[in-house]
């Protein structure tokens, strides 16, 4: 999978939204690496306690005593707890929907902001607009049968993933030089950007399965 971007200057650095909008883009990443570090915690702390108990660290009585004795016979024998095992299996199904919703959040932007200027305002447009032409553009390559673009990371320094579908007898890597040499750079320039990654997949499509016959 070639990824290229375009112009390697540096980026102009403090521009509004820009880090709030990466951070928002990567938040699912962030939270699953925190979750996964917290539930991993709890599970060593609790093997731990359970290997000093039964190592009689905590005294012989404690190493010796059943799993289930009398206190926590009694304690599960209470009225209210069976209710708090319902508010406590609500809120684990609360904490897994939610947790569903933020894997599936898509990290496309659809707005961007070319040059923002604080103190004149800042110029918006949508994205959509920017990538139907891009995707025109690459569209009218010879070999290339569908396209299709998205931003995505930030308003201000985006980043640019193309899908394409090339026919079978085409010549990817003279599709890639060409895409990324001209219509890439064309977007980089509309956009008035420094810098446009762009991470391209190409995927062939399928034989004719009964390809026409031309006859002398």
């Amino acid at each position: 999978m070639p990824t290229h971007a375009i112009s390697p200057r540096p980026a102009r650095p403090g521009q509004p939204g820009e880090a709030q909008v990466s951070d928002s883009a990567r938040g699912p990443a962030r939270g699953n690496r925190w979750g996964l570090a917290l539930v991993g915690l709890v599970l060593v702390a609790s093997g731990l306690a359970a290997l000093a108990v039964g190592l009689g660290l905590l005294g012989r009585a404690r190493a010796s005593a059943p799993l289930l004795g009398g206190a926590v016979t009694d304690t599960l024998g209470q009225a209210w707890v069976p209710y708090a095992a319902v508010v406590l299996a609500v809120v684990v199904a609360l904490l897994a929907l939610w947790w569903m919703v933020r894997q599936g959040r898509d990290d496309t932007v659809r707005r961007l902001r070319v040059e923002p200027e604080p103190a004149a305002g800042i110029t918006e447009m949508r994205s959509s607009t920017a990538c139907d032409a891009f995707e025109d553009e690459v569209a009218d390559y010879p070999g290339v049968r569908r396209a299709r673009a998205r931003m995505t990371e930030s308003r201000s320094q985006p980043q640019v993933r193309l899908d394409l579908v090339l026919d079978a007898d085409a010549d990817a890597s003279a599709i890639w030089r060409e895409v990324r040499s001209q219509p890439l750079e064309n977007l980089r320039c509309a956009l008035e950007l420094d810098r446009l990654p762009a991470v391209i997949r190409m995927s062939m499509a399928a034989p004719p399965k009964n390809p026409q016959r031309q006859l002398a």
